[in-house]
């Protein structure tokens, strides 16, 4: 089969690779239908993912159908249609039975990471009764690809880490993928304001578009002291990092009003300089985290009922085949006026 192969920070090649086989009794081999690219793949191109060796399969979000399950995969079947997890769930550790599912004993993050992922025309997953979803009959297959991540990471570890309330003012530092998942699921809470900021005036126009209610140009103004004007000196109640830099993070936490939250969703490759010294007195409270997607079935009934719509996400289209080209454009996304791009098997 074919796979985009990491071969070391910078390089990747779509290539040849032997198909995956069913290798414990709760496996199911996967065959990819679409998949998309996510930041985090391009943090590892960096090389800010040293756990990622060369010779990976990357990718971690998808549809697809199964084509083999191991003997005690009980759930799904060859021929069904399903959604994939981006954490792995054994369902039966002690952080499992927390709904931590992230830091599973046997699995959290691997796809994509400590074992091949799923932009590849097929995919090994393990425990696949708890790693994978059954698709609802005529969903929009696009539109759960979002599902994957980024729905559920904006939502955990951006709105619910977050505690946004009615009434607050809210601050997304990143209108990614991930910032806008959050922007989208954040409406859930009837937030008072939603301001979302970044250096791409067209990402800051499909904010507005998806809810929104302000956007601050990082390029042309001092957010930090935009942010304190826009709320009378006071600052926002939520700070939502969603990009994983240094500069950003130092946003959220110098506009981060007294008895605020701080929500890093961003992957950082770098550290960041905390400043506790101001802070501890300000009743601040910080949370960081790895997306457990516990919420998944909650998501995909608002996706379903037409509550949220994922699929505006989508920018780019591209066949499996071309995903070099697809890399291309998502890396380049500000000149390329990408926010998600799809990548759809012939």
């Amino acid at each position: 089969m074919k796979a985009l192969v990491y071969q070391g920070p910078g390089q990747k090649d779509w290539q040849d690779k032997p198909a995956p086989s069913v290798l414990k009794p709760t496996d199911a081999i996967v065959r990819i239908t679409r998949t998309t690219i996510c930041g985090t793949d391009l943090h590892i191109l960096k090389g800010d993912v040293p756990a990622v060796e060369p010779g990976r399969t990357l990718g971690h979000e998808g549809v697809g159908v199964v084509e083999e399950v191991g003997a005690a995969v009980r759930n799904f079947k060859k021929g069904d249609r399903v959604l994939i997890s981006c954490v792995t769930s054994c369902g039966s550790c002690p952080n499992c039975k927390r709904q931590l599912y992230s830091h599973c004993a046997d699995g959290g993050w691997i796809l994509g990471h400590l074992i091949d992922g799923t932009q590849a025309e097929q995919v090994r997953i393990p425990h696949a009764d708890n790693s994978l979803y059954p698709i609802p009959e005529g969903a929009d297959e696009e539109a759960l690809v979002m599902l994957s991540d980024i729905l559920p990471t904006g939502f955990e570890i951006g709105v619910l880490a977050g505690q946004v309330k009615p009434g607050d003012t809210v601050a997304i530092v990143g209108a990614g993928p991930v910032g806008m998942a959050a922007l989208l699921t954040a409406q859930f809470y009837s937030p008072g304001r939603l301001i979302m900021l970044d250096a791409d005036p067209n990402r800051l126009e499909a904010a507005l578009q998806f809810g929104a209610t302000d956007v601050i140009d990082v390029t042309r103004v001092n957010a930090v002291e935009q942010l304190m004007a826009m709320t009378d000196g006071v600052g926002v109640d939520v700070a939502i990092e969603a990009v994983g830099i240094p500069a950003t993070f130092d946003v959220c936490q110098q506009a981060i009003a007294p008895g605020g939250r701080v929500a890093n969703v961003g992957v950082h490759g770098k550290s960041v300089e905390l400043h506790l010294e101001k802070l501890w007195i300000q009743n601040i409270t910080i949370s960081t985290g790895l997306v457990n997607t516990n919420t998944t079935p909650m998501l995909m009934k608002t996706v379903q009922s037409g509550r949220i719509e994922p699929a505006k996400l989508i920018t780019h289209r591209f066949r499996l085949a071309d995903i070099l080209k697809a890399y291309e454009v998502f890396g380049n996304a500000a000149k390329e006026k990408a926010m998600k791009v799809i990548l759809a098997a012939d």
